[in-house]
């Protein structure tokens, strides 16, 4: 029974992890092109997937908190905003790195250990996040990196915040519904952010793009994640979403043209590297 749970629980996370994947290359596809502007994306977004887990849910959202809605609202602007300026492989990387530092010192605090092989798998990952943004020729913008790990530290309260809800549907339900409330303030908050993007413009493609982010690998993907995040130690569910970047970075490169640079290749090695080393480190 054990063994059998654990293997859903591995299909569970790989799922989710594609899904996180594909919400970067929805993002920067609509955003890059012009397609639509960031605080439009964004409301879409959050309104898409409250309605389809409203849907799915049959109007049960229970469970949820203001605090969650919040943190989930902060996330996705940022996210949307870092991604004028950043290509979806870099703007993963500088996530999940972030997501990873946030959880890591969370469960530290909370009385999880990890070994010295997690130790040094941390310090890997990070060390390819340091390769990453150091200055030079090819070096992506820094303060796109920056707003892209706020937006990880804020997704990163967010799992730990799902951790130990049995009803995932009704939970993401009622967080996505409360983020949904809050995007005039937090859309007052990003229009004040550089760049100053031309806002409240939007085609059928980017409305597309942002509805399909909302409801299905945004949505769906999120509630997917609170279900196989409760079999997961809090080390665990951190080090897994390092597995996002290359996903994103290779299907930024094969889908949206970005350039696959020696600098991410380094990079991208060494946090995977990390992450492989970390896994195996946990019994």
């Amino acid at each position: 029974m054990a063994g059998a749970r654990a293997g859903t629980t591995a299909v569970e996370t790989a799922a989710a992890m594609v899904a996180f994947a594909s919400n970067s290359l929805l993002c920067r596809a609509a955003l890059a092109s012009g397609s639509i502007d960031a605080v439009t994306f964004t409301a879409l977004r959050l309104g898409g997937g409250a309605l389809a887990l409203v849907a799915l849910a049959r109007a049960r959202t229970r469970g949820g908190s203001w605090i969650s809605g919040a943190a989930l609202a902060a996330y996705a602007f940022l996210f949307s905003v870092a991604y004028l300026r950043i290509p979806a492989g870099v703007g993963a990387l500088a996530l999940f790195g972030a997501v990873q530092a946030t959880m890591l010192a969370v469960g530290f605090a909370r009385g999880d250990r990890p070994g010295t092989r997690e130790w040094l798998g941390f310090a890997l990952a990070v060390a390819g996040l340091i390769a990453l943004t150091r200055p030079g020729r090819t070096a992506p913008d820094a303060l796109g990196v920056a707003m892209m790990a706020a937006a990880g530290a804020a997704w990163g309260v967010y799992t730990l915040r799902g951790r130990g809800n049995s009803d995932a549907l009704g939970v993401n339900a009622a967080n996505f519904a409360r983020s949904a409330a809050l995007v005039p303030l937090f859309a007052g908050l990003v229009l004040g952010l550089p760049p100053s993007a031309p806002v409240f413009h939007a085609s059928a493609r980017g409305i597309a793009l942002a509805l399909v982010s909302g409801s299905v690998t945004s949505g769906l993907g999120y509630a997917l994640w609170y279900v196989a995040v409760r079999g997961l130690t809090t080390t665990r569910a951190a080090i897994v979403q390092l597995a996002v970047p290359p996903l994103a970075a290779l299907g930024g490169v094969a889908l949206l043209g970005e350039a696959l640079t020696p600098r991410l290749l380094a990079s991208g090695a060494a946090i995977l590297g990390g992450v492989a080393l970390a896994v195996s480190g946990r019994r």
